[in-house]
């Protein structure tokens, strides 16, 4: 599995080294020429941010095939994705058409998270035109028909973009003072972590919640849970800002990568609420913080969504999918209730003199059944 920044830019090297030991190709040997190397998406996201954690994987995912080529071995990629966009979701036929020529080649295999398979395969009918979907998907990006290398303009313009994006992302949360306390108490991350969900723990080493010690899914579920939904968007709209309108334009039409970065950035800015973020950035008691972090996501949000509309063209975010364009629209006024909840019952937990006490417990039953709601009415966990 490679699945951080570093590990993706490695892979390469290690796949390399590992086919020149003698006992790997005899293995390899006896198994038919065949291997399989999974790709993760959650903590390169949470490494590097949305547009470079994407583009970190689509490089990879070239540099893989060749290392395999290289030495007459037969790939298949085996995609860990989330069920958020920030994770790698999003309609999964969009997804495989969007791979990089030549890494298909009729094998695919992906992850289908917990939090999607009623809605994928609860109904024959559904679970039959879902499948149909990736399958067809999965013969389209196999044709050399449709395979089309990518042009050295576009290339160089996503490297440029990807640096300018991790910039604006690694300025948020890495060098803004204090940025932590912000995400602990504009999220309900640490009710998050009390959750008895998932099947490992919110924190990977001890107690302490950091950045780093985090696991991508409650990073992201937090995030979504206060409509912020920031690590499926921040940074574009500084990327974006890098390369000339008609080069996106021509990207975005030609180029089902960048559409699908586009696309799928468009629903995340959608089922974000600024106005309902402002209320849990209301929650951090350090005002100055909060007014100085919330000052610099809106911005960039409201960067994003402009940028976003002029590379595509469209009038308002997702007219290019109306289907899921009206779901979201319909969800989001029966979600924002729910939102209104949490953020008065965190505030009662967190100025409750006993934080241990009968009524504190009372109050954490509902925050539970909120964020519950939200991520049933989002269709969005971590």
């Amino acid at each position: 599995l490679f699945e951080t920044l570093d590990d993706l830019a490695a892979a390469p090297r290690i796949l390399g080294e590992l086919f020149a030991l003698d006992i790997y190709r005899r293995h390899l040997a006896e198994t038919g020429g065949k291997q399989m190397v999974m790709i993760g998406y959650s903590d390169s996201n949470k490494d590097g941010g949305y547009v470079a954690a994407s583009w970190a994987l689509y490089r990879a995912q070239e540099a893989i095939a060749r290392a395999c080529d290289d030495h007459g071995i037969a790939l298949t990629l085996f995609h860990g994705r989330g069920g958020t966009v920030a994770r790698g979701g999003g309609p999964p036929g969009r997804a495989i058409r969007a791979q990089p020529p030549g890494t298909v080649r009729g094998r695919f295999r992906l992850t289908e998270q917990g939090e999607t398979i009623a809605s994928r395969y609860a109904d024959p009918a559904l679970a039959h035109r879902h499948l149909e979907q990736i399958v067809g998907a999965v013969l389209l990006a196999s044709s050399e028909t449709t395979a089309r290398a990518t042009s050295p303009g576009w290339r160089a313009a996503m490297d440029a973009m990807a640096m300018a994006a991790q910039e604006a992302y690694h300025a948020l949360v890495e060098r803004t003072p204090a940025f932590l306390e912000y995400w602990r108490t504009a999220t309900p991350i640490d009710e998050i972590r009390r959750l008895r969900l998932g099947s490992r723990p919110a924190v990977r080493r001890g107690d302490a919640v950091t950045r780093t010690t985090v696991r991508a899914i409650p990073w992201v579920f937090s995030w979504m849970q206060s409509r912020f939904n920031l690590p499926g968007w921040y940074g574009l709209g500084a990327a974006l800002d890098r390369a000339e309108p008609g080069l996106l334009q021509e990207m975005y039409v030609e180029w089902p990568f960048f559409r699908a970065i586009l696309d799928n950035a468009e629903m995340s800015l959608l089922k974000a609420d600024m106005g309902i973020a402002a209320l849990y950035s209301g929650l951090v008691p350090d005002r100055a913080l909060a007014a100085a972090v919330f000052s610099a996501i809106e911005e960039e949000y409201a960067r994003t969504r402009d940028a976003i509309l002029r590379a595509t063209g469209h009038a308002e975010l997702l007219d290019g999918d109306p289907v899921i364009q009206r779901s979201v629209h319909l969800r989001n006024p029966y979600v924002d209730p729910l939102n209104y909840v949490q953020i008065e019952m965190l505030r009662r937990l967190r100025a409750s003199p006993d934080p241990d006490g009968p009524d504190a417990e009372r109050l954490r039953e509902v925050i539970a059944i909120t964020i519950n709601g939200i991520a049933a009415g989002l269709q969005n966990t971590g």
